[in-house]
């Protein structure tokens, strides 16, 4: 997959962002941006502005619902100031993205890229982006780069916080979903009525229903536990693409599967109870095991998705079934080897470009199994159910 990289303090996102990100993919053949918030921007510091919480927060409900585009938080995890070669080397090394991956800069930063740490070396490792912020980048730029022949947009974030700040006319220039969280958290100084309410009633569009299930994954998960579910909802997209099947149904079923981890154990053993089946020792032990059976509940009675498929895949996506179908496998998959899970043989991610679905799934199987077994952990009952069919099949 080809990536490019779109940082920023984001303070806020604004349609410009994510305008720049939609030129890029339309203009040259890159698969998905990947936005990085700084924890601090060593071009502005002293920013006013949100925690790296609400910006992050932010950019996650300014893109629900598109595959696209994904966000990472290593600049985040790391704290303090992150240099462009250290990101771009972390992007590299877990992503492995095919070729160089992009990275986009406005014609504002390129004047001062030669001032960045190493940027030499930034422009063997990356295919350097310069998009119009202002008259161009000129005829100095000493290193190869591609020109983004873009509209200019005139918003900036600062501009943003400023009319924020004054009750100025400021809604239309940011996403709604970082209008909403500007609202509803007072940031910027916002003191204003709050007439935004993300949606809640149900609609025709299945891209929306996956919108609003996401901004609620995100508002119910901590920040780690959202950054899986969707990077899981991305691979299940693009493993659905690869293997024929509907990648809309992988993502929703991919960003939902966590969507009840926060429960507690009492309201986890009542929902798991709901889909009538009884509960196994393990699970009895183990309650927190119930998090899948009890998201399969959640979204049929709260969201009244009845798809079989969706439904088989979140609540087999822990311990997996004898009769997995193919989407359920899928999300298994997905959930076990996605981008931000740490311990995973970088072999099964590689692999999963290559081989066909069913050798993928029984790899990382096994490489499930392998470690529960290392670690001394008990294997539930669906698990060794689905082994044994694994076994009689190729024997």
């Amino acid at each position: 997959m080809k990536y490019a990289i779109l940082g920023g303090s984001f303070n806020p996102v604004h349609i410009g962002h994510l305008y720049l990100a939609d030129a890029v993919l339309s203009g040259f053949d890159y698969d998905r941006i990947i936005l990085v918030p700084a924890f601090q921007s060593p071009f502005k510091i002293g920013a006013e502005g949100a925690s790296p919480n609400d910006r992050f927060d932010m950019l996650a409900a300014s893109i629900a619902g598109d595959p696209r585009l994904t966000i990472d938080n290593c600049e985040i995890r790391r704290e303090g100031i992150s240099f462009t070669i250290d990101t771009i080397k972390d992007i590299i090394s877990r992503y492995s993205p095919e070729g160089k991956p992009g990275l986009i800069l406005g014609d504002d930063l390129a004047s001062t890229f030669h001032k960045w740490r190493n940027p030499d070396e930034i422009a063997e490792l990356a295919d350097i982006i310069i998009a119009r912020r202002s008259s161009g980048v000129g005829e100095n730029f000493p290193y190869p780069y591609k020109a983004l022949n873009n509209e200019i947009l005139d918003i900036s974030s600062a501009l943003v916080r400023e009319k924020v700040g004054r009750n100025d006319a400021w809604r239309y220039l940011v996403p709604t979903g970082a209008r909403y969280i500007i609202e509803s958290r007072s940031l910027y100084g916002f003191s204003g009525e709050t007439i935004l309410a993300l949606p809640e009633k149900a609609t025709n569009s299945f891209m929306d229903l996956i919108e609003r299930i996401e901004n609620e994954v995100r508002t119910v998960l901590d920040i780690e536990r959202f950054i899986h579910s969707r990077n899981t909802a991305l691979l299940s997209w693009d493993l659905c693409r690869r293997f024929g099947l509907d990648p809309q149904k992988g993502y929703l079923a991919g960003i939902a599967h966590d969507i009840c981890k926060f429960m507690g154990h009492e309201e986890l053993i009542r929902l798991a109870n709901k889909d009538g089946k009884s509960i196994s020792k393990l699970e009895q032990k183990k309650p927190s095991l119930l998090h899948a059976r009890a998201a399969a509940v959640y979204l049929k009675r709260k969201y009244s998705i009845t798809d079989r498929d969706i439904l088989e895949a979140v609540r087999d996506h822990t311990t997996g079934s004898r009769d997995m179908r193919s989407l359920a496998k899928v999300v298994y998959i997905a959930d076990k080897i996605e981008i931000s899970r740490k311990r995973v043989d970088t072999a099964l991610r590689k692999m999963s470009h290559s081989i066909d679905l069913d050798t993928l799934f029984a790899a990382v199987l096994d490489n499930t199994v392998a470690y529960l077994k290392s670690r001394d952990l008990d294997i539930s009952y669906g698990t060794r159910r689905l082994l044994l069919a694994m076994q009689k099949r190729n024997s």
